[in-house]
Protein backbone atom coordinates (compact mmCIF):
# COMPACT_ATOMS: atom_id res chain seq x y z
CA UNK A 1 0.00 0.00 0.00
CA UNK A 2 1.06 3.55 -0.94
CA UNK A 3 1.79 5.92 2.04
CA UNK A 4 0.43 9.06 2.26
CA UNK A 5 -0.45 11.49 4.59
CA UNK A 6 -3.65 9.89 5.70
CA UNK A 7 -2.76 6.54 6.04
CA UNK A 8 0.39 7.18 8.00
CA UNK A 9 -1.11 9.49 10.47
CA UNK A 10 -3.86 7.11 10.73
CA UNK A 11 -1.56 4.74 11.54
CA UNK A 12 -0.10 6.59 14.08
CA UNK A 13 -2.87 7.32 15.96
CA UNK A 14 -3.49 3.76 16.76
CA UNK A 15 -0.45 3.37 18.27
CA UNK A 16 -1.14 6.77 20.19
CA UNK A 17 -4.90 6.40 21.62
CA UNK A 18 -3.40 2.81 22.93
CA UNK A 19 -0.81 4.27 25.05
CA UNK A 20 -2.71 7.23 26.73
CA UNK A 21 -6.09 8.16 28.58
CA UNK A 22 -9.37 8.37 26.43
CA UNK A 23 -9.81 11.63 27.52
CA UNK A 24 -6.48 12.88 26.27
CA UNK A 25 -6.59 11.89 23.05
CA UNK A 26 -10.08 12.88 22.19
CA UNK A 27 -8.86 16.44 23.43
CA UNK A 28 -5.45 16.44 21.93
CA UNK A 29 -5.19 14.44 18.53
CA UNK A 30 -8.44 14.18 17.35
CA UNK A 31 -8.77 17.45 16.45
CA UNK A 32 -5.43 16.87 14.17
CA UNK A 33 -5.41 17.19 10.82
CA UNK A 34 -2.44 15.37 7.99
CA UNK A 35 -1.44 17.66 5.47
CA UNK A 36 1.06 16.24 3.40
CA UNK A 37 3.84 13.85 3.60
CA UNK A 38 6.96 14.27 1.18
CA UNK A 39 9.36 11.85 1.85
CA UNK A 40 10.33 10.94 5.39
CA UNK A 41 8.65 14.55 6.73
CA UNK A 42 4.83 14.49 7.47
CA UNK A 43 3.08 17.84 7.99
CA UNK A 44 0.10 18.13 10.57
CA UNK A 45 -2.17 20.98 10.88
CA UNK A 46 -3.14 21.95 14.86
CA UNK A 47 -5.68 24.60 15.75
CA UNK A 48 -2.88 27.17 17.52
CA UNK A 49 0.75 27.64 18.82
CA UNK A 50 -0.33 26.54 22.01
CA UNK A 51 -1.50 23.19 20.99
CA UNK A 52 1.87 22.64 19.47
CA UNK A 53 3.60 23.54 22.58
CA UNK A 54 1.29 21.54 24.92
CA UNK A 55 1.74 18.37 22.01
CA UNK A 56 5.39 19.43 22.52
CA UNK A 57 5.73 19.20 26.12
CA UNK A 58 3.88 16.21 26.78
CA UNK A 59 3.97 13.85 24.08
CA UNK A 60 7.22 14.23 22.27
CA UNK A 61 8.28 10.80 23.11
CA UNK A 62 5.12 9.48 22.24
CA UNK A 63 5.23 11.27 18.96
CA UNK A 64 8.37 10.34 17.63
CA UNK A 65 7.95 6.28 18.38
CA UNK A 66 4.74 6.33 16.66
CA UNK A 67 6.40 8.94 13.66
CA UNK A 68 9.82 6.52 13.88
CA UNK A 69 7.65 3.10 13.26
CA UNK A 70 6.07 4.48 9.96
CA UNK A 71 8.85 6.65 8.46
CA UNK A 72 11.91 4.96 9.99
CA UNK A 73 14.63 6.52 12.28
CA UNK A 74 14.91 10.06 9.61
CA UNK A 75 11.23 10.53 10.30
CA UNK A 76 10.05 14.49 10.62
CA UNK A 77 7.03 15.95 11.86
CA UNK A 78 6.11 19.53 11.13
CA UNK A 79 3.36 21.28 12.68
CA UNK A 80 1.20 23.97 10.47
CA UNK A 81 -1.31 26.32 11.86
CA UNK A 82 -3.62 28.12 10.17
CA UNK A 83 -4.81 32.01 10.96
CA UNK A 84 -8.47 32.82 10.69
CA UNK A 85 -7.96 35.87 9.21
CA UNK A 86 -5.61 34.19 6.41
CA UNK A 87 -4.29 31.26 4.30
CA UNK A 88 -0.72 31.72 5.72
CA UNK A 89 0.88 29.05 7.72
CA UNK A 90 3.79 28.77 9.77
CA UNK A 91 5.64 25.31 10.06
CA UNK A 92 7.13 24.37 13.22
CA UNK A 93 9.15 20.64 13.86
CA UNK A 94 9.04 18.40 16.78
CA UNK A 95 11.56 20.22 19.05
CA UNK A 96 12.80 19.39 22.41
CA UNK A 97 10.60 20.93 25.19
CA UNK A 98 11.92 24.54 25.68
CA UNK A 99 11.17 27.40 28.01
CA UNK A 100 8.69 29.08 27.34
CA UNK A 101 10.44 32.96 26.79
CA UNK A 102 12.27 30.83 23.92
CA UNK A 103 9.33 29.39 22.02
CA UNK A 104 9.28 32.38 19.82
CA UNK A 105 12.01 30.70 18.20
CA UNK A 106 10.57 27.65 17.81
CA UNK A 107 8.80 28.67 14.70
CA UNK A 108 11.89 28.64 12.38
CA UNK A 109 13.82 25.53 13.42
CA UNK A 110 13.43 22.49 11.92
CA UNK A 111 15.01 19.67 14.29
CA UNK A 112 15.21 15.84 13.40
CA UNK A 113 14.00 13.08 15.02
CA UNK A 114 15.14 11.22 17.59
CA UNK A 115 14.30 13.73 20.25
CA UNK A 116 14.83 13.11 24.01
CA UNK A 117 12.02 15.01 25.82
CA UNK A 118 13.61 17.47 29.14
CA UNK A 119 11.47 18.83 31.89
CA UNK A 120 12.97 21.44 34.35
CA UNK A 121 10.19 20.90 36.57
CA UNK A 122 10.23 16.84 37.10
CA UNK A 123 8.35 16.89 40.24
CA UNK A 124 9.61 13.94 42.37
CA UNK A 125 7.12 12.27 44.44
CA UNK A 126 10.44 10.88 46.70
CA UNK A 127 10.69 14.36 47.96
CA UNK A 128 9.12 16.28 50.38
CA UNK A 129 6.82 19.09 49.09
CA UNK A 130 8.68 22.21 49.74
CA UNK A 131 12.08 20.91 49.58
CA UNK A 132 13.92 21.47 45.67
CA UNK A 133 15.90 18.17 44.82
CA UNK A 134 15.61 16.81 41.61
CA UNK A 135 17.87 14.13 41.97
CA UNK A 136 16.31 10.57 42.41
CA UNK A 137 17.94 8.31 44.82
CA UNK A 138 18.02 4.81 43.73
CA UNK A 139 15.98 3.64 46.90
CA UNK A 140 18.66 0.22 46.94
CA UNK A 141 19.94 -1.78 49.65
CA UNK A 142 23.60 -2.01 49.19
CA UNK A 143 23.61 -5.04 51.52
CA UNK A 144 21.91 -6.81 48.70
CA UNK A 145 24.31 -7.87 46.27
CA UNK A 146 25.74 -10.68 43.87
CA UNK A 147 28.06 -11.61 46.07
CA UNK A 148 26.19 -12.40 48.89
CA UNK A 149 23.25 -14.37 46.52
CA UNK A 150 24.50 -17.73 46.14
CA UNK A 151 23.64 -19.67 42.84
CA UNK A 152 22.40 -23.20 42.98
CA UNK A 153 20.06 -25.45 40.46
CA UNK A 154 17.10 -23.54 42.27
CA UNK A 155 17.63 -19.85 41.34
CA UNK A 156 20.58 -20.44 38.31
CA UNK A 157 18.33 -18.71 35.27
CA UNK A 158 17.35 -16.00 37.27
CA UNK A 159 20.66 -14.94 38.68
CA UNK A 160 22.62 -15.56 35.60
CA UNK A 161 19.48 -13.21 33.56
CA UNK A 162 20.19 -10.32 35.93
CA UNK A 163 24.19 -10.69 35.36
CA UNK A 164 23.34 -10.12 31.66
CA UNK A 165 21.15 -7.20 32.93
CA UNK A 166 23.33 -5.80 34.72
CA UNK A 167 26.11 -5.73 32.27
CA UNK A 168 23.50 -4.52 29.58
CA UNK A 169 20.82 -2.92 31.29
CA UNK A 170 17.74 -2.65 28.12
CA UNK A 171 20.09 -4.26 25.86
CA UNK A 172 19.52 -7.88 26.49
CA UNK A 173 16.37 -10.00 25.29
CA UNK A 174 14.97 -10.23 29.25
CA UNK A 175 13.23 -7.19 28.94
CA UNK A 176 11.54 -7.11 31.70
CA UNK A 177 12.66 -9.67 34.00
CA UNK A 178 10.07 -11.21 36.12
CA UNK A 179 11.23 -12.88 39.29
CA UNK A 180 8.58 -15.21 40.58
CA UNK A 181 8.43 -17.79 43.97
CA UNK A 182 7.59 -18.18 47.35
CA UNK A 183 8.24 -15.91 50.66
CA UNK A 184 11.35 -15.50 51.74
CA UNK A 185 13.70 -17.11 48.39
CA UNK A 186 15.32 -14.19 47.20
CA UNK A 187 13.29 -12.40 44.74
CA UNK A 188 14.07 -8.76 46.74
CA UNK A 189 17.67 -9.12 47.23
CA UNK A 190 18.18 -10.50 43.86
CA UNK A 191 16.31 -7.33 42.77
CA UNK A 192 18.46 -5.10 44.68
CA UNK A 193 21.55 -7.03 43.70
CA UNK A 194 20.92 -6.13 39.60
CA UNK A 195 20.41 -2.48 40.41
CA UNK A 196 23.42 -2.54 42.55
CA UNK A 197 25.52 -3.97 39.44
CA UNK A 198 24.00 -1.67 37.29
CA UNK A 199 24.84 1.15 39.41
CA UNK A 200 28.54 0.53 39.85
CA UNK A 201 28.86 -0.77 36.48
CA UNK A 202 27.03 2.95 35.10
CA UNK A 203 26.65 5.31 37.80
CA UNK A 204 24.90 7.78 35.06
CA UNK A 205 22.07 6.11 34.65
CA UNK A 206 18.97 6.61 36.82
CA UNK A 207 17.91 3.58 38.61
CA UNK A 208 14.91 3.15 40.76
CA UNK A 209 13.78 0.47 43.38
CA UNK A 210 10.05 0.80 44.26
CA UNK A 211 7.60 -1.80 46.18
CA UNK A 212 4.01 -2.06 44.59
CA UNK A 213 2.78 -0.76 48.02
CA UNK A 214 4.74 2.32 47.39
CA UNK A 215 3.94 3.09 44.07
CA UNK A 216 0.07 2.99 44.31
CA UNK A 217 0.97 5.09 47.50
CA UNK A 218 2.33 7.37 45.68
CA UNK A 219 -0.36 7.62 42.85
CA UNK A 220 -3.27 8.10 45.01
CA UNK A 221 -1.10 10.99 46.41
CA UNK A 222 0.01 12.37 43.44
CA UNK A 223 -2.78 12.11 41.02
CA UNK A 224 -5.85 11.10 42.77
CA UNK A 225 -5.45 13.39 45.53
CA UNK A 226 -3.53 16.34 43.72
CA UNK A 227 -4.91 15.95 40.10
CA UNK A 228 -1.16 15.70 38.79
CA UNK A 229 -0.98 12.65 36.31
CA UNK A 230 1.16 13.96 33.86
CA UNK A 231 3.77 15.07 36.52
CA UNK A 232 3.74 11.29 38.18
CA UNK A 233 4.21 9.32 34.63
CA UNK A 234 6.21 12.19 33.58
CA UNK A 235 8.71 11.15 36.63
CA UNK A 236 8.49 7.44 36.40
CA UNK A 237 9.46 7.91 32.68
CA UNK A 238 12.74 9.23 33.09
CA UNK A 239 14.39 6.61 34.50
CA UNK A 240 16.55 4.10 32.84
CA UNK A 241 15.70 0.77 34.81
CA UNK A 242 12.62 0.91 37.24
CA UNK A 243 12.29 -2.38 40.02
CA UNK A 244 9.10 -3.10 41.05
CA UNK A 245 8.77 -5.21 43.97
CA UNK A 246 5.68 -7.57 44.63
CA UNK A 247 3.89 -6.41 41.36
CA UNK A 248 0.88 -8.52 42.42
CA UNK A 249 -0.06 -6.38 44.51
CA UNK A 250 -1.74 -4.21 41.66
CA UNK A 251 -3.80 -6.57 41.52
CA UNK A 252 -7.52 -5.10 41.33
CA UNK A 253 -6.55 -1.68 41.15
CA UNK A 254 -7.38 -0.32 37.95
CA UNK A 255 -6.22 3.19 38.07
CA UNK A 256 -2.41 2.27 39.42
CA UNK A 257 -2.33 -0.50 36.53
CA UNK A 258 -3.43 1.97 33.62
CA UNK A 259 -0.73 4.51 34.96
CA UNK A 260 1.83 1.99 34.89
CA UNK A 261 1.06 0.67 31.80
CA UNK A 262 1.68 4.08 30.28
CA UNK A 263 4.73 3.83 31.90
CA UNK A 264 5.99 0.34 30.99
CA UNK A 265 5.11 1.11 27.38
CA UNK A 266 7.31 4.19 27.58
CA UNK A 267 10.17 2.71 29.34
CA UNK A 268 10.33 -0.18 27.04
CA UNK A 269 10.17 1.33 23.62
CA UNK A 270 12.38 3.62 24.58
CA UNK A 271 15.17 0.70 25.50
CA UNK A 272 15.20 1.16 29.35
CA UNK A 273 14.82 -1.60 31.87
CA UNK A 274 12.21 -2.66 33.66
CA UNK A 275 12.41 -5.65 36.60
CA UNK A 276 9.70 -7.17 38.51
CA UNK A 277 8.83 -9.41 41.10
CA UNK A 278 5.87 -11.31 41.97
CA UNK A 279 5.17 -14.25 44.34
CA UNK A 280 2.71 -15.90 41.64
CA UNK A 281 3.85 -16.81 37.94
CA UNK A 282 1.99 -14.05 35.08
CA UNK A 283 -0.66 -17.28 35.02
CA UNK A 284 -2.17 -17.00 38.29
CA UNK A 285 -1.82 -13.53 38.85
CA UNK A 286 -5.78 -12.64 39.74
CA UNK A 287 -7.30 -8.93 38.38
CA UNK A 288 -4.67 -7.89 36.26
CA UNK A 289 -5.38 -6.28 33.47
CA UNK A 290 -4.86 -8.73 30.31
CA UNK A 291 -3.09 -6.06 28.04
CA UNK A 292 -0.18 -6.32 31.39
CA UNK A 293 0.04 -9.33 32.01
CA UNK A 294 0.94 -9.78 28.14
CA UNK A 295 3.39 -7.09 28.68
CA UNK A 296 5.09 -9.33 31.41
CA UNK A 297 5.52 -12.05 29.40
CA UNK A 298 7.49 -10.39 26.36
CA UNK A 299 10.73 -10.94 28.20
CA UNK A 300 11.91 -13.65 30.86
CA UNK A 301 9.64 -14.72 33.79
CA UNK A 302 12.49 -16.55 35.85
CA UNK A 303 11.26 -18.84 38.86
CA UNK A 304 13.27 -18.95 42.39
CA UNK A 305 12.17 -22.56 44.19
CA UNK A 306 13.07 -23.41 47.15
CA UNK A 307 16.97 -24.13 47.67
CA UNK A 308 18.21 -27.72 47.71
CA UNK A 309 20.17 -29.48 51.09
CA UNK A 310 23.39 -28.02 48.80
CA UNK A 311 22.41 -24.71 48.38
CA UNK A 312 21.03 -24.29 51.44
CA UNK A 313 24.84 -25.51 53.08
CA UNK A 314 26.35 -22.89 51.18
CA UNK A 315 23.68 -20.20 52.29
CA UNK A 316 24.56 -20.86 55.90
CA UNK A 317 28.65 -21.07 55.51
CA UNK A 318 28.55 -17.76 53.60
CA UNK A 319 26.10 -16.03 55.87
CA UNK A 320 28.57 -17.03 58.81
CA UNK A 321 31.68 -16.12 56.89
CA UNK A 322 30.08 -12.67 56.23
CA UNK A 323 29.03 -12.20 60.02
CA UNK A 324 32.90 -13.19 61.46
CA UNK A 325 31.43 -16.87 63.55
CA UNK A 326 32.93 -19.91 63.31
CA UNK A 327 30.55 -22.73 63.49
CA UNK A 328 31.23 -26.90 63.45
CA UNK A 329 30.58 -28.83 60.56
CA UNK A 330 28.11 -30.72 62.44
CA UNK A 331 25.82 -27.97 63.27
CA UNK A 332 25.78 -26.63 60.04
CA UNK A 333 24.93 -29.81 58.26
CA UNK A 334 22.03 -30.35 60.86
CA UNK A 335 20.40 -26.77 60.18
CA UNK A 336 20.97 -27.21 56.42
CA UNK A 337 18.97 -30.61 57.13
CA UNK A 338 15.95 -29.26 59.39
CA UNK A 339 15.05 -25.79 58.02
CA UNK A 340 13.87 -25.94 54.36
CA UNK A 341 11.38 -23.88 54.10
CA UNK A 342 13.13 -20.41 52.57
CA UNK A 343 16.31 -18.66 52.73
CA UNK A 344 14.59 -16.24 55.32
CA UNK A 345 14.01 -18.60 57.97
CA UNK A 346 17.48 -20.43 57.27
CA UNK A 347 19.31 -16.95 57.85
CA UNK A 348 16.66 -16.68 60.30
CA UNK A 349 17.96 -19.99 62.58
CA UNK A 350 21.46 -19.37 62.01
CA UNK A 351 21.02 -15.69 63.77
CA UNK A 352 18.95 -17.21 66.78
CA UNK A 353 22.29 -19.96 67.47
CA UNK A 354 24.60 -16.92 67.19
CA UNK A 355 22.42 -14.93 69.70
CA UNK A 356 21.77 -17.98 71.78
CA UNK A 357 25.51 -18.80 71.41
CA UNK A 358 26.45 -14.85 72.57
CA UNK A 359 24.08 -14.45 75.53
CA UNK A 360 24.84 -17.90 77.18
CA UNK A 361 28.66 -17.39 76.70
CA UNK A 362 28.74 -21.26 75.08
CA UNK A 363 29.80 -22.56 71.84
CA UNK A 364 27.11 -23.45 69.13
CA UNK A 365 27.12 -27.33 69.78
CA UNK A 366 24.29 -30.34 68.18
CA UNK A 367 22.39 -30.14 71.59
CA UNK A 368 22.27 -26.16 70.94
CA UNK A 369 21.18 -26.07 67.40
CA UNK A 370 18.45 -28.96 67.58
CA UNK A 371 17.01 -26.96 70.69
CA UNK A 372 16.88 -23.67 68.95
CA UNK A 373 15.61 -25.22 65.57
CA UNK A 374 13.24 -27.20 67.04
CA UNK A 375 11.58 -24.41 68.39
CA UNK A 376 12.27 -21.71 65.29
CA UNK A 377 10.76 -24.64 63.13
CA UNK A 378 7.72 -25.10 65.31
CA UNK A 379 6.53 -21.67 65.21
CA UNK A 380 6.41 -22.46 61.11
CA UNK A 381 4.11 -24.32 59.29
CA UNK A 382 6.28 -27.13 57.12
CA UNK A 383 6.62 -27.34 53.86
CA UNK A 384 6.69 -30.80 51.85
CA UNK A 385 7.80 -30.80 48.64
CA UNK A 386 6.38 -31.91 45.62
CA UNK A 387 8.23 -35.29 45.69
CA UNK A 388 7.50 -36.34 49.29
CA UNK A 389 3.20 -35.47 48.33
CA UNK A 390 3.75 -37.95 45.62
CA UNK A 391 5.33 -40.22 47.72
CA UNK A 392 2.67 -40.20 50.12
CA UNK A 393 -0.59 -40.23 47.64
CA UNK A 394 1.51 -42.46 45.69
CA UNK A 395 1.81 -45.21 48.41
CA UNK A 396 -1.57 -43.94 49.78
CA UNK A 397 -3.48 -45.36 46.46
CA UNK A 398 -1.17 -48.67 46.47
CA UNK A 399 0.81 -47.63 43.39
CA UNK A 400 4.35 -46.21 42.40
CA UNK A 401 5.46 -42.66 41.27
CA UNK A 402 6.05 -43.46 38.24
CA UNK A 403 2.07 -45.00 37.42
CA UNK A 404 0.86 -41.63 39.09
CA UNK A 405 2.82 -39.52 36.13
CA UNK A 406 2.13 -41.59 33.69
CA UNK A 407 -0.71 -40.22 30.71
CA UNK A 408 -2.63 -43.22 31.29
CA UNK A 409 -6.51 -42.04 31.72
CA UNK A 410 -7.60 -44.90 34.41
CA UNK A 411 -9.79 -43.28 36.58
CA UNK A 412 -7.92 -43.79 39.86
CA UNK A 413 -4.75 -43.03 38.79
CA UNK A 414 -6.10 -39.30 37.54
CA UNK A 415 -7.86 -38.83 40.81
CA UNK A 416 -4.77 -39.59 43.05
CA UNK A 417 -2.62 -37.59 40.26
CA UNK A 418 -5.44 -34.95 40.61
CA UNK A 419 -4.98 -35.26 44.78
CA UNK A 420 -0.96 -35.11 44.52
CA UNK A 421 -1.37 -31.64 42.56
CA UNK A 422 -4.37 -29.70 44.95
CA UNK A 423 -2.03 -30.62 47.94
CA UNK A 424 1.25 -29.45 46.21
CA UNK A 425 -0.64 -26.16 45.51
CA UNK A 426 -2.03 -26.48 48.99
CA UNK A 427 1.37 -27.22 50.60
CA UNK A 428 4.04 -25.84 48.61
CA UNK A 429 4.82 -22.27 47.05
CA UNK A 430 5.69 -23.33 43.33
CA UNK A 431 3.91 -21.86 41.03
CA UNK A 432 0.63 -24.07 38.69
CA UNK A 433 3.24 -23.98 36.23
CA UNK A 434 6.22 -25.92 38.32
CA UNK A 435 3.87 -28.30 39.95
CA UNK A 436 2.76 -29.53 36.57
CA UNK A 437 5.83 -29.68 35.33
CA UNK A 438 7.06 -31.91 38.27
CA UNK A 439 3.81 -34.06 38.22
CA UNK A 440 3.86 -35.72 35.00
CA UNK A 441 4.93 -32.35 32.81
CA UNK A 442 1.44 -30.99 32.97
CA UNK A 443 0.82 -27.88 31.96
CA UNK A 444 -0.59 -25.00 34.23
CA UNK A 445 -4.52 -25.74 33.30
CA UNK A 446 -3.85 -28.94 33.89
CA UNK A 447 -3.23 -27.92 37.79
CA UNK A 448 -6.22 -25.70 37.76
CA UNK A 449 -8.35 -27.63 36.54
CA UNK A 450 -7.19 -30.58 38.87
CA UNK A 451 -7.51 -28.38 41.81
CA UNK A 452 -11.20 -27.35 41.32
CA UNK A 453 -12.00 -30.60 40.92
CA UNK A 454 -10.41 -32.24 44.35
CA UNK A 455 -12.40 -28.98 46.03
CA UNK A 456 -15.93 -29.83 44.41
CA UNK A 457 -15.39 -34.02 45.15
CA UNK A 458 -14.17 -32.80 48.69
CA UNK A 459 -17.50 -31.04 49.07
CA UNK A 460 -19.49 -33.85 47.79
CA UNK A 461 -18.09 -37.52 48.12
CA UNK A 462 -18.11 -38.16 51.51
CA UNK A 463 -15.27 -41.49 50.80
CA UNK A 464 -13.26 -38.79 48.46
CA UNK A 465 -13.56 -36.37 51.45
CA UNK A 466 -12.17 -38.96 53.94
CA UNK A 467 -9.08 -39.53 51.37
CA UNK A 468 -8.41 -35.94 51.94
CA UNK A 469 -8.71 -36.17 55.50
CA UNK A 470 -6.16 -39.30 56.05
CA UNK A 471 -3.66 -37.68 53.61
CA UNK A 472 -3.80 -34.16 55.65
CA UNK A 473 -2.55 -36.17 58.73
CA UNK A 474 0.06 -37.91 56.94
CA UNK A 475 1.58 -34.97 55.29
CA UNK A 476 0.75 -33.12 58.41
CA UNK A 477 -1.18 -30.69 56.77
Amino acid sequence: MLKNAENVWQNCLQFIEDNIPQQAFKTWFEPIKPVKLEENVLSIQVPSKFFCEWLEEHYVSLLKVSLTKELGAKARLVYVTVSKNSTTTESVSITESVPSAQRGKVATQNVDLPIKSKNPEIKNPFVIPGIRNLQIDSQLNHNYNFDNFLEGDSNRLARSAGRAIANKPGGTSFNPLLIFGGSGLGKTHLAHAIGVDIKEKYPEKTVLYISAEKFTQQYIDSVVKKNSRTDFIHFYQVLDVLIVDDIQLLSGKKGTQEVFFHIFNHLHQNGKQVILTSDKAPVDMQEIEQRLLSRFKWGLSAELQIPDYETRLGIIKNKLYRDGVEMSQEVIEYVAQNVRTNIRELEGAIISLIAHSSFAKRDVDIALAEKIVANYVKKSKREVSIEEIQQVVSDYFDMDVATLQSKTRKRNIVQARQIAMFFAKKMTKNSLASIGKNIGKRDHATVLHACKTVENLESTDKEFKRYIEDLQMKLHC
